[in-house]
């Protein structure tokens, strides 16, 4: 079966999808994007996913060229369609467009949008995961830029943090990422939590880290539970009990081994997979 995309407001066979080599998302990484799951046909956690780009865009300095948020979701679910899926990793990317081949943008902005996608499994209560199993884990000397130098609030297209991170793993799933003072962060693509003494713990987000949808949601499905956002070092895995990373496409992924550490996959970790899963199916399969 033919693969489609949606380039600049077309539906097109993925053999026609094309953008500019002067696009200065392809040039300088100066675009925004967004990560978006589908479950049932329908866009999971629209409004935040749209909110994000809207604020990565803005901050870029582009914002009012954006396509409204109605608009990009229609885009993403046309593709979706057009490839006769109801499950999908969706990844929608604005750019600020082609301009002349300097630094400084122009104020005239034409965006490219692109909205690319493949199939998954069903998610929801009668879903199934996307990993294999729970994930290995390695801290590595890349450390997090700083928000002074790059805000850690926005979406780019600019993943060299992550790339060199991820390219000192030996063969472990994730990459953890250190701030420059030495406190845990984020994943190279996730968000991680862990549990300490009953306690569910993730960093906090006045560290350079990416505030992740997923993550937002099992702090919400975990408003019943003790929780702690803070500063931890590294050396806060020995005493956890259970670690787990989240994102869009993994959803809630138990970590077996961080380092020198291993874990279970524990009573909270299940507990907050399976309301997510009831989550999932309430918002997506019984609209």
């Amino acid at each position: 079966m033919s693969e489609f995309f949606h380039v600049d407001g077309e539906v097109v066979p993925a053999n026609e999808a094309t953008v500019s080599v002067r696009d200065r998302g392809f040039m300088y990484g100066d675009a925004g994007f967004e990560t978006v799951r589908v479950y049932g046909g329908e866009p999971f956690e629209w409004e935040q996913h749209a909110s994000r780009l809207a604020h990565t865009c803005e901050t870029l300095g582009f914002g009012d060229a954006v396509p409204p948020a109605d608009d990009l979701r229609e885009r993403v679910v046309e593709t979706v369609v057009a490839n006769n899926l109801t499950e999908a990793y969706t990844r929608l990317s604005v750019t600020r467009g082609v301009q002349p081949g300097k630094l400084t943008p122009a104020d005239e902005v034409e965006p490219t949008v692109v909205v690319v996608v493949s199939g998954l499994p069903r998610g929801g209560v009668d879903g199934e995961r996307v990993w294999d199993g729970p994930a290995t884990v390695q801290t590595v000397e890349t450390r997090r830029v700083p928000a002074m130098s790059i805000p850690a609030g926005l979406k780019t297209h600019n993943y060299l943090n992550g790339i060199l991170g991820r390219l000192e793993l030996d063969g472990s799933d994730e990459a953890l990422f250190l701030s420059v003072d030495d406190f845990v962060t984020e994943g190279a693509t996730s968000n991680l939590f862990f549990v300490r003494d009953g306690t569910l713990c993730t960093p906090s987000t006045e560290l350079p880290l990416l505030p992740g949808v997923t993550r937002d949601v099992v702090l919400t499905l975990a408003d019943d539970m003790p929780v702690e956002t803070g500063r931890y070092e590294s050396t806060v895995f020995e005493d956890a009990d259970e670690v787990f990373l989240t994102n869009s496409t993994w959803e809630l992924r138990p970590v077996e081994t961080l380092d020198e550490w291993s874990f279970d996959i524990g009573p909270v970790t299940r507990r907050l997979q399976r309301r997510f899963d009831e989550y999932v199916e309430a918002q997506c399969y019984r609209v």
